[in-house]
């Protein structure tokens, strides 16, 4: 095993993204120019959907989807207690009433039974809107959410920054996460983890000319701009959430490589799960989707094993393999105040899941590494 460290993830950077990102350091404009534009068009060709918006991370992203369905102070928005910390952040910046809903305890996504019990429990009147998450890269219960959306008539948002390229089915067609044809808004990462990257980066797709005009405007300082360009109008502020060129180039020359990277992902997910499912537990997802196999996460029984995740995670760094956990319960964080014994299982989840390398130059001698070790664990 040659002498390198194995992360959960990482980035694929070949030559022909360096040379058109030198290209874009070349062009007139190097933000609010035409590689933005380009991509947002290229994402909008793949995804089938009327409007790509670029943005300068997932989290404004999120943002940008909040704003633009017009949720406001003391709303009431339901998400996943299994997540990055990003959503509950923008949410409770905007003053929002954030409730969580349970997990499954292997898949760690949000549930159809959890999200009705999470209504239920509250006593819920009105919600808003509801936050899905695909933990993972993988669509779990799209269409079921979808459903519950017409019934109490929220708005729904796909936090589908794990997402990007991961497909689902409905009556005998593909569609792309991002389509919209299920959800009012979707938004996604380009962070250099994800399935492409822009360095940093993010993208919310939608169908609704509404909120596609409320998200350019709030993406760049709230401005209208006039027929004269010198003249322009503010009526609602906004942020400076804008993609550069410079990385929308970037997202040009990886978009060609999307099939490329979700294969090999995808190979490398199989490969895991034929030698390790004696042993671990991978989550029961629904394969007639299609995932874009951001994460592979696998869970074990670590009390009847009489050991912890820490000695898991010591056990492979002292390996250079550098596992990842996603994510910490936000109910764990010092800041939450309000206890997390309703959430059993995304207490499980917490405690019995882990994500191992994947990402698309994982080698197989690594991939073979990360194997051997995980079972030395197991069987010592």
């Amino acid at each position: 095993m040659k002498n390198t460290n194995i992360p959960y993830g990482k980035q694929f950077i070949d030559n022909e993204d360096i040379r058109i990102v030198k290209n874009s350091l070349r062009s007139s404009l190097i933000t609010t120019g035409p590689y933005v534009k380009n991509f947002e068009n290229k994402i909008k060709d793949i995804f089938k959907c009327k409007f790509a918006l670029t943005c300068n991370n997932g989290t404004a992203g999120l943002h940008l989807a909040f704003q633009a369905v017009n949720l406001k102070k003391n709303d009431v928005i339901i998400m996943p207690i299994i997540n990055f910390i990003s959503a509950y952040r923008v949410a409770n910046l905007m003053g929002l009433k954030v409730y969580f809903a349970d997990v499954d305890k292997f898949t760690g996504q949000m549930t159809p039974l959890s999200l009705l019990n999470c209504i239920k429990k509250n006593k819920l009147k009105k919600v808003n809107a509801v936050l899905t998450m695909y933990l993972g890269g993988f669509p779990e219960n799209n269409l079921e959410f979808f459903n519950i959306k017409k019934k109490f008539k929220f708005y729904l948002i796909e936090d589908a920054c794990h997402a990007f390229g991961s497909q689902y089915n409905f009556n005998k067609k593909k569609y792309y996460i991002g389509s919209c044809k299920h959800a009012d808004i979707s938004v996604f990462s380009f962070h250099p983890v994800k399935t492409i990257t822009t360095g940093e980066g993010g993208v919310v797709t939608t169908n609704n000319l509404g909120f596609a005009k409320k998200i350019s405007e709030f993406r760049s300082h709230g401005i209208i701009r006039k027929n004269e360009y010198w003249k322009y109008d503010i009526k609602e502020l906004g942020q400076n959430y804008r993609l550069s060129d410079i990385n929308a180039a970037l997202g040009i020359s990886q978009l060609k490589k999307i099939k490329k990277f979700i294969n090999q992902r995808k190979k490398i997910y199989l490969f895991y799960k034929k030698k390790l499912k004696k042993y671990f537990k991978f989550p029961d997802y629904n394969f007639n989707n299609h995932s874009s196999y951001h994460l592979c996460i696998i869970s074990i029984n670590f009390v009847k094993i009489k050991k912890n995740k820490d000695n898991l995670f010591k056990f492979l760094n002292k390996k250079r393999i550098y596992p990842q956990f996603h994510y910490i319960p936000i109910s764990k964080f010092s800041f939450y105040k309000k206890g997390s014994k309703t959430f059993k299982n995304s207490d499980n989840y917490y405690k019995n899941s882990i994500s191992i390398p994947i990402y698309y130059n994982l080698k197989k001698y690594e991939q073979i590494h990360i194997i051997k070790n995980l079972l030395r664990f197991i069987k010592n």
